[in-house]
């Protein structure tokens, strides 16, 4: 296992992408923030967190979509998705949307979050935040907007965001594949 951020790495790490929005985005009279359910959303609390901080005047609309139902693994055998609950008090017609993740891997998630985004609203632009990217591992064409870090990664090795809400800790750790031992 090896550490890729550390608490503090990940606090001044949040703290630049907020920043980084705030610059794109100055007042977001027209913007919203919508975190993708299950573990983009611990990723868009803080972020939210960090712009309320920031922008004490400025209320920005925030949300949490689930996508299970939109996931084009949802009906595979043997994978058992368990829906989360969707916040979303308005529409995102004619809004930016930062969509929010914590890892960037084949693209398929974030794929099922732009159909889900469709059901409540045509917006007029969307930017992608994630924490980690891994980017030679791509499946569909999507791309971030907003990167805590790039990583390169074995196909079999993982990337974990941990979260002291969740996990009990703040730290994003690559976990290498178990080694098989040989007789």
């Amino acid at each position: 296992m090896k550490a890729l951020y550390s608490h503090q790495e990940l606090d001044i790490t949040l703290t630049r992408l907020a920043h980084q929005l705030i610059e794109n985005h100055l007042d977001f009279s027209n913007t919203v923030i919508i975190g993708l359910q299950p573990r983009g959303v611990f990723l868009s609390d803080r972020i939210h967190q960090k712009l309320q901080f920031l922008l004490p005047d400025i209320q920005i609309p925030y949300g949490k979509l689930d996508i299970t139902f939109y996931r084009d693994d949802f009906n595979s055998p043997g994978l058992l998705h368990q829906a989360q609950e969707t916040q979303l008090d308005f529409s995102v017609a004619g809004k930016n949307v930062i969509l929010i993740d914590d890892v960037l891997y084949t693209g398929r998630s974030i794929r099922a979050g732009l159909d889900a985004l469709l059901d409540f609203g045509r917006p007029q632009h969307i930017e992608l935040l994630v924490l980690i990217d891994r980017r030679f591992s791509r499946e569909v064409p999507i791309q971030s907007d907003y990167i805590g870090m790039s990583v390169d990664v074995i196909d079999n090795q993982k990337v974990r965001v941990l979260w002291q809400e969740n996990d009990g800790k703040d730290e994003v750790v690559m976990i290498a594949p178990k080694k098989i031992a040989h007789k």
